[in-house]
């Protein structure tokens, strides 16, 4: 199954992804129950991610970071879950970040996921959907403070 959320934002693209850090993670910590951020190395290949839910359920997730780059025209991540709370089977989630302008970009998450099987895959749609929903408010304000006079040139 396949969520994609696409948010415009504003910075340069390349100013955006190196913005994906510890403190922007913090940002887009759900703002129901509790996370603990156990680790986190980084958004580049080799680095990882480990939170652990406290807060209504008690879980562990483990993302490895796979594959990063920069072209042109795009930057990204992709985070693959190797540690996953049920229902959870498997996880991929492809963060991008397209040029618009020089002063504008479109973050992209593309979320592929599944459960343990057809029928959770089908419930955890709507999950996941929702949950990652608010990130587009986040990225929204949390850049338009970041890069606030980019665009007061």
């Amino acid at each position: 199954m396949n969520v994609i959320l696409k948010t415009k934002v504003k910075g340069n693209y390349k100013k955006v992804m190196a913005a994906f850090d510890r403190h922007l993670f913090e940002a887009l910590k759900p703002p129901v129950g509790q996370m603990d951020i156990i680790e986190f190395t980084g958004s580049t290949k080799g680095d990882r991610v480990h939170v652990r839910f406290v807060k209504p359920i008690k879980a562990e997730w483990i993302s490895d970071i796979t594959e990063d780059g920069v072209t042109s025209e795009k930057a990204w991540f992709v985070d693959v879950g190797t540690t996953l709370p049920w229902p959870l089977a498997s996880w991929t989630h492809r963060h991008i970040v397209e040029k618009i302008d020089e002063d504008h970009s479109l973050v992209i998450d593309d979320m592929t996921f599944t459960g343990r099987n057809i029928f959770l895959t089908l419930l955890l749609y709507p999950a996941i959907f929702f949950g990652f929903y608010p990130r587009k408010r986040i990225y929204k304000r949390y850049f338009g403070k970041l890069f606030k006079s980019s665009s007061a040139a």
